[in-house]
């Protein structure tokens, strides 16, 4: 099955590459750039067809990425193999630099966009990090119904959905541990889902009681004492046991939702980033391509259910990725299209392909370093 799981992972990744290139391709077709070649994957091309337009569509060996190949980008040579004339103005780099501007962006638009939906459906099939899940309660910590105003008990099983308001998120690290305070006193109102599928809110105290753990055997609460001294084990706190969890939303919530999702794992992203580069994170959380797809399939072995969640992380850490402003990354380019158009004319092309160039070959080498790394350090 594990054969299984990594095609899977591979396909995942090849469907981000093409949302991301069709990107490129559609904006630029729109905007009236010739294109020569559009392709998934690199290396020896495995399948090839020419349209109407003169465009080669190709499917590559390494499914590792993708191009749309404009004419005139970074060739002096056409498709035919001619020389092009570097005056024609339908050359790539001869178009406004506004014009290039948005085809740039738009691979990263497209991914964000799809990100947005891919979020939505994970929202209404799995929902994720968006409730906690109550496995048991200590007797000695009680809640009060805001409605009746009557004391209660939570139930295991019973769904905690928000806290004073705030709905549980994990993505935007809305959880117990940010949100509630262990000093004893101060109260919370929490929103919970019951059993029944009935939505109450209780008012739950931070308390100092004994602790008590749960006997599965005789199906109660036992006190716990201090072994050395015999005293009482004493716990401030709000005496649930409860765990992260997922339940779907509604589809009026998920259209709203998967923004605020697709953003959060993009926030993650940004953090992530800023924590490598402050020598925050060590290298080994992170990884390549081939640590993505290995990850991925592995996750697959657990849950099929899983590629929900990869789809729209995915999708956004494509995005991100090629936002920044580094040599030949979509963002690169932006930049140095956007001097161009400050300075009324450009940088000169042969550095600027040397800088591209270069960073191309940093970017591969980085990411089989860190491939290398994951699986063999």
């Amino acid at each position: 099955m594990i054969v299984l799981y990594i095609l899977i992972a591979i396909l995942v990744l090849m469907l981000m590459i093409v949302i991301h290139e069709l990107g490129h391709y559609i904006v630029g077709k729109k905007l009236g750039f010739k294109i020569n070649e559009f392709s998934i994957g690199f290396g020896k091309v495995l399948w090839q067809k020419v349209n109407k337009t003169g465009e080669k569509i190709s499917l590559r060996l390494l499914p590792l990425g993708g191009f749309c190949a404009f004419y005139g980008e970074e060739d002096d040579v056409d498709a035919e193999g001619k020389p092009v004339d570097p005056k024609d103005p339908s050359l790539f780099n001869n178009q406004k630099p506004w014009k290039r501007i948005l085809v740039y962006l738009a691979g990263v638009t497209f991914n964000f966009i799809s990100a947005f939906i891919f979020a939505f459906i994970l929202l209404v099939t799995l929902g994720y990090g968006n409730a906690y899940k109550v496995d048991s309660v200590n007797p000695n910590f009680v809640a009060t119904n805001i409605t009746t105003n009557q004391i209660v008990e939570f139930e295991k099983g019973d769904l905690i959905l928000e806290i004073d308001g705030k709905r549980i998120d994990y993505v935007w690290e809305q959880t117990v541990e940010n949100m509630v305070v262990a000093e004893d006193g101060k109260s919370y109102d929490f929103t919970v889902k019951k059993t029944t599928g009935e939505v109450v809110h209780y008012n739950v105290v931070v308390q100092t009681a004994q602790q008590q753990d749960y006997n599965a055997e005789s199906n109660t609460y036992v006190d716990v004492f201090d072994e050395e001294t015999g005293d009482p084990v004493m716990f401030t706190g709000l005496g649930i046991n409860m765990a992260l969890t997922s339940v779907p939303v509604s589809f009026l919530d998920a259209l709203w939702q998967c923004f605020t999702l697709a953003f959060g794992f993009a926030w993650m992203v940004l953090k992530t980033f800023w924590l490598l580069i402050t020598f925050q994170l060590p290298i080994s959380q992170l990884g390549g391509t081939l640590t993505v797809i290995s990850t991925v399939a592995t996750s697959l072995d657990a849950s099929l259910g899983v590629v929900l969640v990869y789809l729209p992380l995915i999708a956004v850490n494509l995005a991100v990725f090629n936002l920044l402003p580094l040599p030949a990354l979509d963002g690169g380019h932006v930049v140095f299209t956007g001097i161009e158009a400050a300075r009324g004319k450009p940088i000169n092309r042969n550095v600027e392909s040397t800088i591209h160039f270069v960073g191309l070959i940093v970017l591969f080498a980085f990411i089989i370093f860190l491939d290398l790394y994951h699986f063999l350090g």
